[in-house]
């Protein structure tokens, strides 16, 4: 059984729980806990609270790490407690996930020099500007990358779940999986449609 999780206040919603319902699905073959710096109700970006379960001093081992994004990371790029609880933990787990500017985090606790990664295109320089040591994929789905897989933006973050299954439990159970919830999973880490948007928020807003 494998466990994983984090978050932290303003998380974007999706980000957590679309990953969430692809790994819940696995049932007894996962177990999904939540942590943040401490433990009880952390609202993410649109106010909805999640419960963390531990803080970081008590979390027990995790298999698997999942960094979400959000407006809340930029704070969180100054927070000690939270960078230091990556490069603790992240050498751990089998596999260390981000979505979005999750992957902003992982750049800035050093945890992907030397490495390829990706991030929310609409905001990628926030990511890109915290390690030049990182070499930055500008058109991905989502990238894999030894024991790290970063995504692009948000919905991004559900494929690259599924991928992540298909690598660790098959590809049969990952297709069953979007069956399951009726998703329609794309496959292919290279195409990214939201490529062309790089770092136009502002224009889009």
């Amino acid at each position: 059984t494998r466990r994983f999780s984090d978050l932290y206040p303003q998380f974007e919603l999706l980000d957590l729980y679309g990953p969430l319902e692809m790994f819940g699905c696995l049932e007894s073959d996962i177990d999904i806990v939540t942590v943040a710096e401490s433990k009880g109700p952390v609202a993410s970006t649109p106010g909805v609270e999640t419960v963390a379960r531990f803080g970081f001093d008590d979390c027990p081992p995790l298999d698997l790490l999942l960094l979400p994004g959000g407006i809340g990371t930029v704070p969180q790029l100054q927070s000690e407690p939270l960078l230091d609880f990556l490069r603790k933990r992240a050498p751990q787990a089998e596999i260390t996930l981000s979505v979005c500017s999750g992957s902003a985090l992982l750049a800035r606790a050093g945890l992907l020099d030397g490495r390829r990664a990706t991030s929310n295109k609409l905001f990628f320089q926030l990511a890109r500007s915290q390690s030049d040591a990182v070499d930055w994929v500008t058109e991905a789905r989502w990238v894999e990358d030894g024991p790290f897989a970063t995504s692009s933006g948000v919905s991004a973050g559900t494929d690259m779940a599924l991928a992540v299954i298909a690598k660790l439990y098959g590809p049969e159970r990952a297709e069953k999986i979007a069956i399951l919830t009726e998703y329609s999973w794309h496959r292919d880490a290279d195409r990214d449609p939201f490529a062309a948007y790089l770092d136009q928020a502002a224009a889009i807003a």
